[in-house]
């Protein structure tokens, strides 16, 4: 399903604010996490917002640059399912590179990339 601009700020927005989770996001409107996170952070730098905090204290929590680990922040927010969930997609994407492949996509546009360069769908 393909959303408007307008459409995707406004999903994004109701994940910076924490209206919804990424996760009911991507359930709500037919997408990915992954997409629902992008449209929050297409949100949040159309509004030159600063990056959500996962914590609500601002004096607890030091934001740490991407540089020093790429998405601490993503882990911080999530709930010990979540968590339990990326460790799961972690270790079959693990487990798939030592067979000599990795998965793009999902579904029926699901693309099989072995890791010599020949591509499989």
């Amino acid at each position: 399903m393909r959303y408007t601009k307008e459409e995707r700020l406004e999903i994004g927005r109701k994940v910076y604010e924490g209206i919804m989770t990424r996760y009911e996001a991507a359930e709500a409107y037919g997408i990915s996490d992954d997409t629902a996170r992008d449209y929050m952070r297409m949100y949040r730098d159309s509004n030159s917002l600063p990056p959500k905090s996962s914590c609500n204290s601002s004096d607890t929590y030091t934001y740490k640059p991407a540089e020093s680990h790429p998405e601490i922040s993503d882990y911080e927010a999530m709930t010990k399912k979540e968590l339990i969930i990326e460790l799961i997609k972690a270790k079959v994407a693990e487990a798939r590179l030592k067979k000599g492949y990795e998965v793009k996509g999902d579904g029926p546009k699901k693309e099989y990339i072995l890791l010599d360069g020949l591509n499989t769908k």
